[in-house]
């Protein structure tokens, strides 16, 4: 009988430079004895055909790939392990796959979504979510991300009635409130914390999704975004814009959920540090 799966979510800011990141942080998860179950990347920066499935696959993961060149691109790694013993390849292995949003145009890859059947456990669906910066409320850019926000809600809802048991996961690029900012006074007026970002978050909460990491006791300005610039991590000048969001079912079996900053001290590191939540079967 399964004790428990852990599922979490990284923006690897390019996967081709930090695959090694990527494989080391999952066999010291290993070591630990608490191994990482699923795994939703994000910013992958490369296109399907050059994922690196094999060496994921000789460290023990499979995965699902919406790849895209030079920006975006998500995926979902499945420890083998962990699989029930129906998952037999990939078309058993991640049940009714979605590339994107559907009926929402879009050549940006930034969603994937399948259920994954892990032993001893009810099938569970999770998606791996790469939302829109933004880059300033003036802008285009933001006016998009209001754009695929809205159509997200619209789509999740969708999710939410056919998949008691469904986790979003990803770099949602929205701060929920000022105790995910580590100074508010210094982002009045930008984004990532405008008030039409936290009203979209705040709506997919509204659908019966729950912050996995607000359901814990948590220190205080603990984040999993730094700035490369201006010794951000270093100060611990950061923000928490990277989530793991559950459904009814699966926050009744969540125990445990984390942001692990060992990853950002490392050489060469992602700008993000990847969030981790712990469910029971």
């Amino acid at each position: 009988m399964t004790e428990s799966v852990r599922i979490a979510a990284w923006n690897v800011n390019s996967l081709k430079v930090r695959l090694p990141q990527v494989l080391q942080w999952l066999q010291d998860q290993e070591r630990l004895k608490q191994p990482i179950d699923a795994l939703c990347l994000q910013e992958l920066k490369l296109t399907d055909e050059n994922y690196p499935h094999q060496a994921l696959e000789d460290a023990g993961y499979v995965s699902l790939v919406a790849g895209q060149k030079t920006y975006n691109g998500v995926a979902i790694i499945v420890r083998r392990a962990a699989l029930a013993s129906t998952a037999t390849d990939m078309a058993t292995t991640f049940l009714k796959p979605v590339r994107n949003i559907p009926q929402y145009l879009d050549d940006q890859q930034r969603i994937l979504a399948a259920t994954i059947c892990f032993q001893g456990m009810q099938p569970m669906r999770l998606i791996s979510a790469y939302f829109p910066n933004g880059q300033a409320p003036d802008s285009d850019k933001f006016i998009y991300k209001l754009s695929w926000l809205n159509a997200l809600e619209n789509w999740l809802k969708q999710e939410l009635s056919e998949n008691q048991r469904l986790a979003l996961l990803g770099d949602f690029n929205i701060a929920p409130s000022d105790i995910d900012v580590h100074d508010p006074s210094k982002w009045i007026g930008q984004n990532l914390v405008s008030p039409q970002e936290r009203d979209a978050f705040a709506r997919l909460i509204n659908l019966g999704m729950h912050d996995s990491f607000r359901m814990f006791e948590q220190a205080p300005k603990t984040f999993s975004w730094w700035d490369y610039r201006m010794m951000g991590f270093r100060r611990n000048a950061g923000m928490r814009i990277d989530h793991i969001l559950l459904s009814d079912d699966l926050k009744n079996k969540c125990i445990a959920s984390t942001i692990d900053k060992e990853p950002r001290t490392w050489e060469q590191p992602s700008d993000h540090a990847p969030v981790v939540a712990q469910l029971k079967p």
